[in-house]
């Protein structure tokens, strides 16, 4: 329930952000914002919130949202609404707006996780992996009809 709720939440801010940014300097349609919506709210939640926020912290993940929404709405909104230096304006104040709104998502995510010693023990932070290895002296030794 507390995903939908933090989706609706992204969701929400996506549609209001773009519908800011992008119908301030250009004539963008609903499906325009609708679409930019969509991609910014999965992308941002999956990279953002599940990935990022219990590994860096708040302020970091925001930042990572920051450039994720900036660099995605510069990028698809270069194709769709054919305008490169105005875009990067919209995206902006899009991104601008989104980071506002996902200091209070984050907030309210990290107040409803784990405790980090809980989360320590189910998951590698830096996500590094040991290798052990051994020495055979002689590999022919072990034959499958000797016992």
């Amino acid at each position: 329930m507390r995903n939908a709720i933090v989706l609706l939440a992204k969701f929400i801010t996506c549609i209001v952000a773009f519908a800011v940014a992008l119908d301030l300097f250009f004539d963008a349609t609903i499906t325009d914002i609708l679409s930019f919506s969509l991609l910014v709210t999965i992308v941002s939640y999956v990279v953002g919130d599940v990935l990022l926020l219990p590994r860096i912290g708040n302020w970091k993940a925001t930042v990572v949202d920051f450039l994720l929404v900036y660099a995605s709405v510069w990028i698809f909104g270069n194709v769709v609404l054919d305008n490169y230096l105005q875009i990067a304006w919209g995206s902006f104040i899009a991104a601008c707006l989104i980071s506002a709104a996902e200091v209070l998502v984050h907030r309210f995510l990290h107040h409803d996780a784990p405790s980090a010693e809980n989360t320590a023990k189910r998951q590698n932070q830096r996500l590094a992996y040991g290798t052990e290895m051994a020495e055979e002296e002689d590999i022919h030794d072990i034959r499958p009809d000797k016992k």
